[in-house]
């Protein structure tokens, strides 16, 4: 088995495992929505804004046992105000000619060498997903 093929297994037990059922506790549920370039479904706590698990970028790296990416998307064809724009907010995810969704990228370190900090990558998390939940709920 290569690297990129135990990484993402690895990876999709942690996230099955770990962060997904402590989602489920705090009432998120199966998003609806399928994201244009991630291939596993989403969870979403409203319809605003869904989290998806991308498994396979950096998988390929040596350390990618130790950090996945999660995506926050806002699956709606709308223009955003400047002020949620950029990398701290929202960026743009072209699903054809005709419909833009938005979304956020980050970085999920939950093992540092052989240290595990899943509880501090969940709380990151937990409170990125308010943050930008927040943020659209003002529009």
């Amino acid at each position: 088995m290569n690297v990129a093929d135990a990484n993402i297994i690895f990876r999709t037990s942690i996230i099955k495992g770990f962060f997904e059922p402590k989602l489920l506790d705090l009432d998120f549920k199966k998003s609806p929505i399928n994201h244009p370039v991630i291939e596993n479904y989403g969870l979403m706590q409203s319809n605003l804004l869904h989290i998806f698990f991308d498994l396979e970028t950096g998988a390929d790296y040596p350390d990618g046992d130790e950090w996945f990416i999660v995506e926050f998307l806002f699956p709606n064809d709308v223009k955003l105000p400047d002020t949620l724009k950029g990398s701290d907010y929202f960026t743009t995810l072209f699903v054809d000619k005709t419909t833009t969704y938005w979304h956020h990228r980050e970085l999920i370190h939950f093992k540092f060498g052989k240290t595990k900090k899943l509880d501090d990558a969940f709380q990151f998390l937990e409170l990125k997903y308010q943050e930008l939940h927040k943020l659209l709920e003002s529009l």
